[in-house]
C-alpha cells in the first residue's frame, strides 16, 4: 500500500509539474512570458503554448483589444480669446508593443493611464489656446481631435501602444462663464421677442387702419349707391304725380291742399289763428276746384 501510495502522490506531482509547464493563450490576448524576472518571449498566436516550470519561467497576460481612456478631471483650457472651457475628451488605445508596454507601465494598464493622461490634456491644452471658442466648438472641432492625435502618436510608441482615435465628448464653459452666456442669451431672446411683438403690433395697426378704410369706403359706395336709388325713386315718383296730376288737375290741387294739412296739423300743440273765410281751408269747406289754388301760401305765413 505504501508503494501504491507513492506512486499515486509521484504522478500527482508530475502532472502538476507538466500543468505548469502548459498554458493557453486567448486570441484577445498577449502572453509575455518572464525568466528570471527578465521578458524571455512575447507570444501573440493564440493557442495552447508551453514553458519552464516556476519559478524558472512565469507568464503574464495583456489585453490586446482597444482600450478606452476618458478624461480623469476636467480642467478648464483658455482660448485664443482668453475664455476658459472645460474638455471633456476619450482617447482610444491599443498595446502594439508588449515590450515597451511592460518596461514603462508594468502589467497594470492603470498604470499607463495615469501616465497617459496628463500627456494628453497638455496636448489638448496646446490645441485649444490656439483656437477661438467658435472654432473648438463648430468650426474647427474635427481639426483639434486630428491634431492631438497627430502630437499623441509619437509620445505614444514610448508607452508601447498605438494611438486609435481621439475624440471630444463635450465642451462646456466654466460655470462663471456659463451663468453669463446665459444671461447673455436670455437677453438676446428678450430682444428679438420685443422686436417680433413691435413687428406684430404694427402689422395690427396696419391691418385696422386697411379694414377701416375699406369699411368707410364701402359705406360711402353703399350711400351713393342708396342716394343714387333714392333719387331713381324720387324721380320715379315725380314722373308718376307729374302724370297724376296732368291728368286731373283739380284733383291735383286738392291733393296738395292735403297735403299741406297734414303738414300743418301735424302737433296737437299747434295754436293758429285765421279767419274761417280764409282760403286756407277752402279745400275743407267745398273741395271744389279751387280750394287750394292759395292753401300752400296761406299755411306758411299763417303758423305761429
Amino acid at each position: 500500500m505504501n508503494r501504491i501510495g507513492l506512486i499515486l502522490v509521484s504522478a500527482l506531482i508530475a502532472l502538476m509539474a507538466v500543468a505548469s509547464t502548459l498554458f493557453v493563450v486567448d486570441q484577445r490576448q498577449v502572453a509575455v512570458i518572464y525568466a528570471l524576472g527578465e521578458i524571455k518571449e512575447v507570444i501573440t498566436e493564440p493557442g495552447l503554448k508551453f514553458k519552464l516550470p516556476p519559478p524558472f519561467q512565469n507568464v503574464v497576460f495583456l489585453d490586446k483589444r482597444v482600450q478606452t481612456l476618458d478624461s480623469p478631471e476636467t480642467r478648464p483650457i483658455f482660448t485664443a480669446e482668453k475664455k476658459s472651457l472645460v474638455i471633456d475628451w476619450l482617447v482610444k488605445w491599443r498595446i502594439t508593443e508588449p515590450r515597451q508596454f511592460i518596461r514603462n507601465n508594468g502589467a497594470d494598464f492603470r498604470n499607463l493611464e495615469s501616465r497617459l493622461s496628463p500627456v494628453v490634456q497638455a496636448a489638448f491644452n496646446e490645441e485649444i489656446t490656439k483656437r477661438t471658442v467658435r472654432g473648438v466648438l463648430a468650426v474647427e472641432r474635427e481639426k483639434v481631435m486630428n491634431d492631438v492625435r497627430a502630437r499623441l502618436a509619437d509620445e505614444a510608441k514610448a508607452f508601447g501602444i498605438d494611438i486609435i482615435d481621439v475624440r471630444i465628448k463635450k465642451v462646456d464653459f466654466v460655470a462663471d462663464i456659463t451663468d453669463s452666456v446665459y444671461r447673455r442669451m436670455e437677453s438676446e431672446r428678450k430682444q428679438v421677442a420685443n422686436e417680433l411683438r413691435a413687428q406684430g403690433a404694427a402689422e395690427a395697426e396696419r391691418i385696422r387702419a386697411d379694414a377701416d378704410k375699406q369699411r368707410e369706403v364701402i359705406i360711402a359706395e353703399a350711400y351713393r349707391e342708396a342716394q343714387k336709388v333714392k333719387g331713381e325713386g324720387d324721380a320715379k315718383a315725380s314722373a308718376m304725380y307729374a302724370e297724376a296730376f296732368g291728368r286731373d288737375p283739380q284733383f291735383a290741387q286738392f291733393y296738395r291742399s292735403l297735403e299741406a294739412y297734414r303738414v300743418t296739423f301735424r302737433s296737437r300743440t299747434d295754436v293758429m289763428v285765421l279767419d274761417p273765410g280764409n282760403e286756407f281751408f277752402r279745400a275743407m269747406r267745398s273741395g271744389g276746384p279751387g280750394a287750394a289754388a292759395g292753401a300752400a301760401p296761406a299755411a306758411t305765413g299763417a303758423r305761429k
